[in-house]
């Protein structure tokens, strides 16, 4: 078993890291206060963008892999340094379902904040961040069509 330990610290995955530009970032293509930026670095990007920051502990194998795949799902869900490359529809949902969790609590994740305990959010911040996904939200809803903010479902297949 200790062997087998040993072993799979050699095994890690590749880090979130990107020294490249974020030309898409949402930052850069809608206004954003610095308490709004202070929010994103804090509580968001660690799983919503292209660059985390990362804790010593993910040097500590199996912990590497079952961080990894929350920052992969995090990003998959809505990466914050592309959302200028999403569709208008991919915004407008993704928006959605941030405003909903940061609603309801589930972001950020309960087991981020126990080690991150910067990254939890006052009901201020919470109310800060909503206000802000709300108003990008009716910016979009303003400016395009209502059927392109409308996230098209894969057909149904077909019963022989």
């Amino acid at each position: 078993m200790i062997v087998l330990f040993i072993i799979i610290q050699f095994i890690r995955p590749n880090k979130n890291n990107s020294a490249a530009a974020q030309p898409a970032n949402i930052e850069h293509l809608y206004a954003t206060n610095d308490d709004v930026k202070n929010i994103l670095s804090k509580s968001c990007y660690d799983c919503h963008s292209n660059n985390t920051d990362y804790p010593w502990y993910f040097n500590i194998q199996p912990v590497a892999w079952w961080l990894d795949s929350h920052i992969n799902e995090g990003k998959q869900h809505l990466n914050f340094d592309e959302f200028g490359n999403y569709s208008a529809a991919r915004k407008y949902h993704a928006l959605q379902e941030s405003i909903e969790q940061v609603k309801e609590g589930e972001m950020p994740l309960n087991s981020y904040t126990w080690i991150h305990t910067d990254a939890k959010l006052s009901d201020a911040q919470r109310k800060e961040f909503i206000d802000w996904c709300e108003a990008i939200h009716a910016d979009l809803k303003a400016n395009y069509p209502a059927d392109s903010l409308k996230m098209k479902r894969p057909p149904k297949p077909q019963e022989d």
